[in-house]
């Protein structure tokens, strides 16, 4: 594992998606939508805790849309070049560092859109930079988490069918944690309780991303 192959890695990525515009499109245009369906759905107001989990299962759902290509969109002959120049932990390290940024890109975006159309109310007397951390390192969490899953996956052979099937379960601790952590933020707790959910996100994003580092070369020799 090299900084070097990583950051070739990165480029290869910002690459393939300039090369697919239409991918980031889409993206958007799920999170807008289902945004505003459940504007349509909600328009008699939301109690903080609705507009709390609400927004965590729109952004549950884009994210599974988003990383769900993480490792479908390369044929066997990419794979094979791939692994006779660079080392399969660069690539993963590389993949998760890639999600985690368009995660937390899709996060603040979806973010935005939602306080546009559901409203702004929930923010009133949060603690917003709490707020915001929590959706960051829930963002990250969940292109962790699902970067290897999709990595699983796609070895398998059976890519979306077994990513939700594998996902589920293994993002549901992560989802309820940071749903608590936001949900306190909403309610202006200071930090001195709070910072035990945020430890708790880290600690599940560092023990994924070496769950990953640890457990893809055995995916990748397959």
């Amino acid at each position: 594992m090299k900084p070097t192959e990583i950051a070739a890695l990165l480029r290869l990525e910002v690459a393939l998606d300039l090369r697919q515009r239409a991918s980031w499109a889409g993206m958007l245009l799920y999170v807008v939508s289902a945004v505003y369906v459940c504007y349509l759905a909600m328009k008699g107001g939301l109690g903080i805790a609705t507009w709390n989990a609400l927004y965590w299962i729109i952004l549950l759902f884009a994210a599974f849309n988003a990383l769900a290509r993480s490792f479908q969109r390369e044929d066997a002959g990419r794979q094979l070049y791939l692994y006779t120049l660079v080392d399969p932990r660069s690539v993963v390290l590389a993949r998760a560092l890639y999600n985690a940024l368009t995660m937390v890109v899709l996060s603040l975006v979806s973010l935005l859109f939602y306080c546009v159309l559901m409203g702004g109310e929930a923010l009133r007397d949060a603690d917003v930079g709490q707020f915001v951390l929590a959706v960051v390192l829930g963002g990250v969490g969940f292109a962790a988490i699902l970067t290897l899953i999709s990595a699983i996956a796609a070895r398998a052979g059976n890519g979306i069918g077994l990513m939700a099937i594998l996902g589920f379960p293994l993002v549901l601790p992560l989802l309820l944690l940071v749903m608590r952590a936001s949900k306190l933020a909403l309610d202006g707790v200071a930090w001195s309780v709070t910072g035990t959910y945020f430890g708790g996100l880290v600690l599940l994003d560092v023990i994924t991303v070496t769950l990953a580092w640890i457990l893809f070369p055995y995916l990748w020799r397959d």
